[in-house]
């Protein structure tokens, strides 16, 4: 058989796999936060748009949201401006923020939406402050083991989410626009904030009531302690696996975001591999997908 013949059989397999899924999903909104390798290396970041613009074309309504700490941090190098952390979380002083804003609303926002309009999409760039998206208030946190205000820890304008206001975003919608949102959002003051981009996806899909939320990552995704990957998980089943400490470290957050978001009422969360090309349509796409799914009652028996 050559391998052209070859080629087009697997094409037209993966077509054929693909079709229930295109179906039960046309018309659902599917949230992603894109970042890590997928936003830097120049392949990922075109089979990411690809994804994205496919997803459009097929009546799903894809809502992007993106990180960009390592252009924050790139910048205030050359800025000289020193970057420090607390817990993980980077300080944001004043001059901190202007360069969190120019990076994150500005240069990284605008690159995405290029990306995507370059690979025939329709997509519109915004920040949290676009008509007001994003309401924020000041991230309190506080020296661990302490449980009173006295012992909190200024980290400066760092913020988390209030409330969503999810009139741009269902304008843009049935404009048959992308929105690419960058994790800004503003208090009653005025007052600008850094969010987790993790954290501001959760809560879109949640408001929005979205199908799924995919959180793309530099890992194969939720791993047990022998290093195989999870899928299928439960929301008892994430709790356990917290409990007995096999998630930890970096894929914490992300699994609590996952797991805030399902029991906010997102259909389905997924931690999926970055890395690998064309990540988001083979885990939309197909039975195999390439990551964790995380649903209120999971796949698996508890």
């Amino acid at each position: 058989m050559s391998l052209t013949l070859t080629n087009a059989k697997n094409i037209a397999k993966v077509l054929t796999e693909s079709l229930p899924y295109i179906q039960k999903f046309v018309g659902r909104t599917v949230v992603v936060k894109y970042g890590g390798n997928a936003m830097v290396d120049e392949s990922l970041k075109q089979s990411f748009a690809r994804d994205i613009v496919l997803m459009k074309l097929v009546g799903i309504n894809p809502i992007v949201v993106h990180g960009g700490g390592p252009q924050i941090g790139n910048l205030l190098q050359r800025l000289n401006i020193e970057s420090n952390f607390i817990d993980g979380l980077r300080v944001t002083d004043s001059q901190t923020m202007d360069v969190v804003e120019m990076v994150l609303g500005g240069l990284v926002n605008k690159e995405i939406v290029s990306l995507l309009n370059r690979n025939q999409g329709k997509a519109v760039g915004i920040s949290g402050k676009d008509g007001n998206l994003i309401k924020a208030r000041k991230l309190k946190i506080r020296q661990k083991g302490s449980k009173t205000d006295a012992d909190e820890i200024d980290i400066g304008q760092v913020g988390e989410v209030v409330s969503i206001n999810t009139e741009i975003l269902e304008v843009m919608r049935n404009s048959n626009f992308i929105p690419v949102i960058a994790p800004i959002g503003t208090d009653d003051e005025g007052a600008s904030y850094n969010i987790n981009a993790d954290s501001v996806a959760g809560e879109i899909a949640s408001v929005l009531g979205a199908e799924k939320l995919i959180l793309l990552t530099n890992v194969a995704g939720v791993q047990d302690k022998k290093g195989n990957v999870l899928t299928g998980l439960s929301i008892k089943q994430v709790d356990k696996l917290i409990a007995d400490k096999t998630l930890q470290g970096g894929m914490l957050p992300k699994v609590e975001c996952a797991l805030k978001a399902v029991k906010g009422g997102v259909n389905s969360a997924h931690i999926i591999d970055g890395r690998v090309e064309h990540a988001v349509l083979l885990e939309i796409f197909t039975d195999a997908g390439v990551g964790t799914l995380i649903t209120k009652s999971g796949l698996n028996t508890d």
